[in-house]
């Protein structure tokens, strides 16, 4: 099972021509199982989704993702503000070759910003199966809630999708690791790169084992991809040494 985290500079609200940088940017990573875009990959983090939030399943992202799964012959996490009977989510597309296979709606929403005055927090927390890995996704902020996250032993890849800025990285590589460790769990982590009206990204998208070792990354400062094979034997082992040490 390979895993590749994308990169990217986002456009700020121009979703055509992310969508454009997107399929180019999955051209050139290596080929893999499954492929982890950045939060709202097509907008920005942006706090006027008003005429580029996306119509559902039938968006012109999504259509686009999913020609790119078929060729691909692969799953492709796709994070994109989206608009559903008057109502704004930032949301996760899981898009494999057959179709949308389930999405995920961001539950923990980011009140500093104002992120919870605009869209419309999520309820579920989804776990997909996709040729033998169980994937848990979350959304940037999630990611500051191990409660929320916690992994009793349901999933194995923990995808999380970020637009984190430079001024909170330190957060961002702290936290991504604490949840590797603590789940026992492969990490893919992708943050954008670039600069819009909140900040300055320097990306820090990451694979991380269920120790926490850094085993992918990207490049700072610059969009591009970053891949890794997932070791099954590796959860195995790992899971196992906690329930001996809680037997000491």
């Amino acid at each position: 099972m390979k895993v590749t985290v994308i990169q990217e500079d986002i456009v700020w609200k121009d979703v055509a021509a992310n969508i454009s940088r997107i399929e180019r940017l999955l051209d050139e990573a290596e080929r893999s199982d499954i492929y982890l875009l950045p939060e709202m990959c097509t907008t920005g983090f942006c706090m006027q989704p008003q005429g580029v939030a996306e119509e559902g399943n039938g968006s012109l992202s999504v259509e686009a993702i999913r020609k790119k799964a078929v060729e691909l012959d692969a799953a492709i996490a796709l994070p994109v503000m989206t608009h559903i009977d008057g109502k704004f989510y930032n949301r996760i597309y899981f898009i494999t070759p057959e179709g949308v296979g389930g999405h995920y709606d961001k539950c923990n929403l980011f009140e500093y910003s104002g992120e919870d005055k605009v869209f419309e927090a999520g309820k579920a927390r989804p776990v997909w199966e996709w040729r033998g890995i169980r994937i848990r996704p979350a959304i940037c902020y999630d990611l500051r809630f191990p409660v929320f996250l916690y992994n009793s032993g349901e999933y194995d890849l923990l995808l999380i999708a970020a637009n984190f800025p430079d001024s909170r990285l330190l957060a961002w590589d702290t936290l991504v690791r604490a949840r590797a460790i603590e789940n026992i769990c492969y990490v893919a982590a992708a943050n954008r790169t670039g600069a819009d009206e909140y900040g300055t990204y320097k990306g820090h998208s990451v694979i991380l084992s269920p120790y926490g070792q850094t085993i992918a990354s990207c490049r700072d400062n610059e969009q591009g991809c970053a891949t890794a094979e997932l070791d099954d034997e590796m959860i195995v082992k790992a899971r196992a040494m906690r329930v001996y040490n809680r037997r000491d």
